[in-house]
C-alpha cells in the first residue's frame, strides 16, 4: 500500500466530487419526477409531493451550477476551465486520437472530456432556466413569477418543449459521458470513476 500511495497524485479536489455525485442525484431526482414516461407512477402516488421534489433538485441543480462556475475559475488547477477547455480543432483531434486507441493519458480532463463537461452545463443551464420560466409562467411560483404572470399558453408550452428537450438531452450527454469514461480507462488501464470518490489518479 505504501507503494501506491507514492505512485498516485491528488487530481480532484473534494468540492468537485460533491459537486459531481450531488449533481447527479439532483439531476435524477428531477428526471424522474416529471414528464410523460412517469405520468402513471405519479398517478399512483402524491403528484404534488412529486412536483415539490422536481422543483427543489431543480433548484439545487441550479445551485450547483453557480457553484460550478465559480469554481472554474478559482478553484483548484484541474478544476478550473483552462486547464480543460480547448479548442474545437484541438478536441477534435484527440477524439481521432482515441478512436485509433493511440490517445495521449491526462492527468486531468483530456479536450474530448473538457468539451463534454462544457456541453452538459450548458445544457443544464437550459434546462434549468427554461424550469424556472415554465414553473413562474404556468404555476406563478418560483423566482420568475413576477415577471411571466401573464404569459399566454403558447409561450408556456414552448417553456415546456424547450426544457423536456434538453433535459433528455442532458440524459443523452449523460450516456455519452459513461461511455467515454468507460473508453478511456481501458484505453488508459485505470478507473476514472473510482477517481472521482478518491480524488486521486496514478502519477
Amino acid at each position: 500500500m505504501a507503494g501506491t500511495s507514492h505512485s498516485e497524485v491528488v487530481v480532484w479536489d473534494p468540492l468537485v466530487r460533491l459537486f459531481h455525485w450531488v449533481l447527479v442525484a439532483a439531476f435524477c431526482a428531477a428526471y424522474f419526477t416529471q414528464g410523460e414516461p412517469f405520468e402513471a407512477i405519479q398517478d399512483r402516488l402524491d403528484g404534488a409531493w412529486l412536483q415539490t421534489v422536481h422543483v427543489w433538485a431543480g433548484y439545487a441543480v441550479a445551485g450547483l451550477l453557480l457553484f460550478r462556475l465559480l469554481w472554474g475559475f478559482w478553484g483548484p488547477r484541474h478544476a478550473r476551465f483552462s486547464d480543460f477547455v480547448r479548442r474545437p480543432d484541438v478536441t477534435l483531434r484527440y477524439v481521432k486520437e482515441v478512436l485509433l486507441l493511440r490517445a495521449p493519458r491526462h492527468l486531468g480532463h483530456n479536450p474530448a472530456g473538457g468539451a463534454m463537461i462544457v456541453i452538459l452545463l450548458l445544457s443544464l443551464t437550459v434546462t434549468v432556466a427554461a424550469g424556472l420560466a415554465l414553473y413562474g409562467a404556468d404555476k406563478g411560483l418560483g423566482p420568475l413569477a413576477g415577471w411571466l404572470a401573464d404569459t399566454g399558453d403558447a409561450t408556456i408550452h414552448t417553456f415546456e418543449e424547450v426544457h423536456e428537450f434538453f433535459a433528455n438531452f442532458t440524459l443523452l450527454l449523460v450516456g455519452g459521458h459513461l461511455v467515454g469514461v468507460i473508453w478511456e480507462s481501458l484505453l488508459h488501464r485505470e478507473n476514472l470513476a473510482l477517481a472521482m470518490f478518491t480524488g486521486r489518479k496514478r502519477a
